[in-house]
């Protein structure tokens, strides 16, 4: 079935099956490959993107569901996003791979509460897996791109 979605600012037409997942579209549809597999049933985060501002696991998320929907992806970030900057800064990548999810929960996270506290980073960040456990780094970054201080980053 042909199918147009709105990712990363721009109409893009695809040919899917109904319950073809974003994720395996983004991938092997559109050559979008930031947007990684991990567990395949939605419980670690790898494939994290955004639907309408929201995260949404794209290895569950039939893309025929999101119709309307402005889809963002790691590479709509550009690469110089703050919160890019920041988990360089913090280096906060070790093996890298549940990076992409991550900085997309982060995003949607910063953009509905800009100054957030432990709680609410916990909060926004639970069930993005990370196996090399940089927690603590990614919190200390999603602080700096919100511009805390440091006092405040503590």
């Amino acid at each position: 079935m042909a199918l147009t979605l709105d990712i990363n600012g721009k109409a893009l037409a695809v040919e899917a099956t109904p319950d073809m997942p974003l994720l395996w579209v983004l991938r092997d549809g559109l050559s979008l490959t930031g947007t990684k597999y991990g567990c395949g049933v939605g419980q670690c985060g790898a494939c994290t993107v955004l639907a309408d501002g929201a995260p949404v696991r794209s290895c569950q998320t039939p893309a025929s569901t999101l119709a309307g929907v402005k889809i963002l992806t790691i590479e709509g970030l550009g690469g110089s996003h703050p919160l890019q900057q920041a988990w360089a800064k913090h280096d906060v990548p070790q093996c890298g791979y549940c990076q992409s999810g991550q900085i997309m929960s982060a995003t949607a996270l910063l953009a509905k509460t800009p100054r957030p506290t432990d709680a609410d980073i916990d909060a926004a960040m639970d069930g993005n897996i990370c196996r090399c456990g940089t927690y603590q780094r990614i919190r200390a970054a999603i602080k700096d791109a919100a511009g805390l201080t440091p006092a405040e980053n503590a």
